[in-house]
Parts: structure tokens; sequence; C-alpha cells
């Protein structure tokens, strides 16, 4: 039988071996990821275009859309993908990416994790959430204000279906579905791996030697920023999505 308190921390939990499939941050996690705050080089103050600003206003995302709603507000629920959305609209818009493929790229990352059944490893993750987002497509190119294309869903469905895929794990036919979606999955990849802040062990954070991401280093500072504001004000009280509103304006993003 497990000694393990029911209200132990996440880095408890994690240290353990014994993280529930449903997980949610508490006080001790936030304290401990404020601790051990790495040695980051200053984030340039990104200067987002008012597109890509529209986008993250429409960014907090209805419940139902989650596979468990209990995951909406766990690590892998509304917070976890406003602020990869926002990351990957930064991340876009340093590659040059133009307003249609930086949409793409930050609906694709709004919606990567929503069918998920856990929040462990859920191998498939990525690849239910590409045939739900094409079976949805109307609808949610619709939230953010935009209309759905052949070529806007097959790039989104291709970076959300790799987003969980490592590259070195690539099939073939997954390199030849990212040849078509590249800079896109890119983004979307190196905006969730950003995000690894919010996990309880150092080991899972941020690594740039599994992204192929050239401004990925230096929107670190920015990552952990936004990790530790939202899920600061989370614990405060806000709703998720207003939680991570408050980070994006606290660092200038809306």
């Amino acid at each position: 039988m497990s000694t393990t308190p029911l209200t132990a921390s996440l880095i408890d939990l994690a240290a353990q071996g014994q993280l529930p499939l449903h997980q949610h941050m508490d006080h001790a996690t936030i304290a401990w990821i404020n601790d051990h705050r790495p040695d980051l080089p200053a984030a340039p103050q990104p200067a987002l275009s008012p597109q890509s600003k529209e986008l993250l206003v429409h960014n907090g995302l209805p419940t139902r859309w989650w596979a468990d709603p209990r995951l909406y507000t766990s690590l892998h629920g509304v917070r976890h993908a406003m602020r990869t959305a926002a990351l990957a609209a930064v991340l876009a818009e340093a590659n040059g990416l133009d307003d249609a493929d930086t949409a793409t790229a930050v609906l694709a990352a709004a919606v990567h994790d929503c069918q998920r059944r856990h929040d462990k490893d859920d191998r498939g993750h990525g690849a239910r959430a590409a045939i739900w987002l094409a079976a949805n497509a109307d609808t949610v190119w619709g939230h953010f204000g935009l209309t759905a294309t052949p070529r806007r869903i097959v790039q989104a469905t291709t970076a959300i279906r790799l987003h969980d895929v490592p590259y070195e794990a690539f099939t073939a036919d997954d390199q030849a579905d990212h040849a078509r979606a590249e800079r896109i999955t890119d983004v979307v990849k190196a905006a969730d791996a950003l995000d690894r802040y919010r996990l309880p062990k150092l080991k899972w954070w941020p690594d740039a030697e599994y992204i192929r991401e050239p401004a990925f280093h230096q929107l670190r500072s920015l990552a952990f920023d936004l990790v530790l504001i939202s899920e600061r004000a989370y614990l405060a009280g806000a709703g998720g999505a207003a939680a991570v509103r408050y980070a994006l304006a606290e660092k200038g993003l809306v």
C-alpha cells in the first residue's frame, strides 16, 4: 500500500515515481520551480503583430474540446495550450513566417494536446488530436476568427501529429509529412518544449538537443516567466485562461 499522502506535491510525487494520471499544479511545486530558475539569458522584448495579438486574445479554448475534461486544468490543459500558442507566435514571427503560416502555427499549438487521455506518457495523443482537428476544422478556425482551408488543415494536423514524435524516431512517412509542413511543425515542437518548465523534474525541462529551432535558447527566459506568472495567478484564484492572459500582458504579448 502506498504511504504517499493525498496532499503530496507534484515534486514529491515525481521524486517517488508516483505521479498520478491527472496532475495539477500546487503551491509547493511552483515554489520549487521558482527556486530552480536556470541561469538564462535575458529575453528580447517580443513585438508581436496585431494579428498574432488578436489570435492570443481568442486563445482561451472551450473545455469541451478536451477529450477528458479533467485535463482542462491539469499540466496539459488550457494554461499549457495558451502558453504554447503564445510561444509559437513569437517563434513564428522570429522566423519570418507570414501571417497565414503564423496563424496556422498558433492554432496548431493551441490544440496540440487536447486529445490526451492523461498527463503521463500518453503515446499517440498527437495523432488523435490531428484527427480531431481535421474533423472539427471549421469550428476551431472559426473560434480564432479564421477560415479553414485544405492547405492550412494539412499543415496544422501534420504539426500536431508530429509534435510528440522525436525527430530521431521519424519514419519515412513522417519525414515526408514533415517536409510538407516543416517550418510550422518545427515551431510547434519548439513551443511545446519551451513550456516544459511547468514539469516537476529538472531533467524534464527544455533541452535544445531535441529541437530544431535557432531562437529556442533566447526564448527560454520568456517561457520560464510565462509559467511562473500564470501558474501563480492560477493558484491565487484566477481562471485558467485569465491567468495566462495576465502573464501575456505582463510580458507585453497582448
